[in-house]
């Protein structure tokens, strides 16, 4: 077994793709497993910042395969654009592969995302508005269009005329909406498929090729646990598995996996709506938002932050099957009097629970119970000797590691490569 998952223990943006990058040096592929362009990873190397969407983040190391499953839904228009911006970059893109069964967002699938969100009103739950949604929907009601499909012409053509027949009469009747027109969508996909042509292959096939052959693979998730369509906060969740989607959404086997990182930031953030319990309105949010610069790598809304919250972790752990933790951030902390971790909710009746509620108004009565813990002044930000650091923020990850369980994999005191501290080799 020689493959290692990464995937997103909070809310997502925990900074996956900096770990995803990290792990690579050592990978010979990284596979995105689920999502799509909803989401966005940010790796900075050398004080170069590269911006990615749908992208896995090995691509910024040449000799590796960076490949495109089939549980991710593509917008190509998106994919090209960044493509391109890589590759102006210096990125190279030799080695990169999209599989043909990927499903395609096209125009119908972003603008029913937007007048779905709109006619919810008071009731939104924050999407992001790049028709995820609606191209998984079309997927499980096996009309949706693959990479497959995409790149041949006859084949594209018919169902898109299938397709937006229906989307058009929806559009129209149900919306009061304007139609969209077959012949502008399909000159402009069709060529965006041509140009995507030359990295679509059968991926499955040459993953398992290469992990049967004792290739190290790097399965490289989208969100975060806490936004699963199983097993987060639904319905304010995204339209795939982050938990164990690596499986369906690159089609290999279980028992090709070692080990499975949880990546986690030493607070908590979310963006868009749903219950966030150990959320902070005031100036200690504030502070952490500025100093964490959290704002989307693709909205650019500003996340909503809160304290650690140890319930979230234990559940992530639970249901993902995470055998080690990678935490990044703690840097950000710097300068507080005091920090917290939640360990439990409170409910109106005096009970404290650990468990993560599927109920929300249960959840909505619940109070987060802290240990509160001193904090530090010290800047930790490139401090790699952890020797250096203050008493306290040694104390912080003492507390997490004791609440988890979980051995760390490393902690980041900064967004580059070199602000890592390797705490385990897990390969």
């Amino acid at each position: 077994m020689t493959g290692v998952v990464v995937v997103g223990m909070q809310w997502g943006d925990e900074g996956k793709g900096k770990i995803t990058d990290f792990l690579s040096r050592k990978a010979q592929i990284v596979a995105r497993y689920q999502g799509g362009d909803n989401a966005g990873h940010t790796v900075e190397v050398d004080d170069k910042a590269y911006k990615m969407r749908l992208v896995p983040s090995g691509i910024l190391n040449a000799d590796r395969i960076a490949m495109i499953g089939n549980g991710v839904v593509v917008n190509p228009k998106s994919l090209v654009a960044e493509m391109a911006a890589l590759q102006d970059q210096g990125v190279s893109f030799a080695n990169f592969k999209i599989s043909n069964r990927a499903q395609v967002i096209l125009p119908y699938h972003i603008k029913l995302d937007g007048l779905q969100e709109q006619s919810k009103g008071a009731n939104k739950i924050g999407t992001t508005n790049r028709g995820i949604g609606p191209a998984y929907m079309d997927k499980v009601a096996r009309v949706g269009i693959r990479m497959a499909d995409l790149i041949e012409k006859d084949t594209f053509a018919a169902k898109l005329k299938a397709n937006l027949a229906v989307k058009n009469r929806e559009f129209t009747k149900l919306y009061d909406s304007e139609p969209l027109q077959f012949e502008e969508i399909f000159t402009e996909y069709y060529q965006y498929g041509q140009q995507l042509r030359p990295y679509v292959c059968d991926t499955s096939k040459l993953l398992n090729e290469e992990l049967n052959s004792g290739a190290k693979v790097l399965f490289e998730g989208a969100q975060g646990i806490m936004l699963d369509i199983d097993h987060g906060t639904y319905p304010f969740v995204t339209s795939s598995n982050p938990v164990g989607g690596y499986t369906a959404g690159l089609g290999v086997g279980p028992t090709q996996i070692h080990r499975i990182v949880g990546v986690a930031k030493a607070y908590t953030s979310r963006v868009g709506a749903g219950p966030f319990p150990t959320e902070l309105t005031d100036a200690t949010g504030d502070f952490i938002r500025d100093a964490g610069h959290e704002y989307g790598v693709v909205t650019k809304r500003p996340r909503r932050i809160g304290w650690l919250d140890a319930v979230v972790l234990q559940h992530a752990q639970r249901v993902a099957g995470i055998t080690d933790i990678a935490l990044n951030s703690i840097d950000v902390l710097s300068g507080l009097q005091e920090v917290k971790i939640c360990t439990g909710y409170k409910l109106p009746d005096g009970q404290v629970i650990n468990e993560y509620p599927a109920s929300l108004n249960i959840l909505d009565q619940c109070q987060p119970v802290y240990v509160t813990m001193p904090g530090w002044q010290q800047p930790l930000r490139g401090i790699t000797d952890m020797d250096a650091w203050p008493q306290e923020a040694r104390n912080y990850l003492v507390k997490i590691k004791e609440l988890t369980g979980l051995d760390f994999v490393s902690v980041s005191v900064g967004p580059n490569r070199d602000e890592t501290i390797v705490l385990k080799n897990i390969w």
